[in-house]
């Protein structure tokens, strides 16, 4: 039997979150000051897995994949984030493509200590693959983070990208930009 691509992906992903997640859960791997609360601190490491759904502005041309991140806590609620993203498309009109982007990215988490924390950020990074033009792209992002365990979240994210090959055509391509959509798991040590 023959494991399409994007399977294979997705259980890697899948197996490489599993020692994370008991990393998390261990109390004693990480000092915390605050036991048993929902605290980021200055410092903590933070790694997320997830899946992610791209489509224009107008919401009529669509394609999905997975994302990892790995991010850093450098105040107790600033974050600075590393993003890559694996997506597949396989269009209606035969064949398939892979795409991918790497974006760095800025987050303000707000509600410090709270099972639900919301954040707001701005990220900057290239898009490349089989079916897009290889460019920058900047953009700007929100979503939450729904903790289940002091180390352990599920969250959502949304995002506005726009791509531009050199940094005039910024202003001229706001307007051309695309939504990006994630949703997973994240562990905090």
């Amino acid at each position: 039997m023959k494991i399409k691509p994007t399977i294979k992906l997705c259980l890697g992903l899948a197996a490489a979150a599993l020692p994370l997640g008991v990393f998390a859960q261990n109390p004693t791997s990480v000092p915390t000051p605050n036991s048993g609360t929902y605290n980021t601190t200055k410092g903590m490491t933070e790694v997320t897995f997830g899946a992610v759904g791209v489509s224009n502005k107008e919401l009529d041309d669509s394609f999905g994949g997975v994302n990892v991140s790995l991010g850093s806590y450098v105040s107790d609620t600033l974050e600075v984030v590393v993003r890559q993203s694996v997506n597949y498309s396989n269009p209606q009109n035969a064949g398939s493509a892979w795409n991918g982007s790497t974006r760095l990215a800025l987050d303000e988490n707000f509600g410090p200590g709270a099972a639900v924390r919301p954040f707001l950020g701005v990220n900057f990074g290239g898009i490349y693959g089989d079916q897009v033009r290889d460019s920058f792209a900047a953009g700007i992002e929100g979503g939450a983070k729904f903790y289940i365990h002091p180390r352990t979240f599920v969250f959502v994210m949304a995002e506005y990208a726009w791509t531009f090959r050199h940094s005039s055509a910024i202003n001229d391509r706001f307007d051309d930009g695309q939504f990006n959509w994630n949703a997973g798991v994240g562990f905090n040590f």
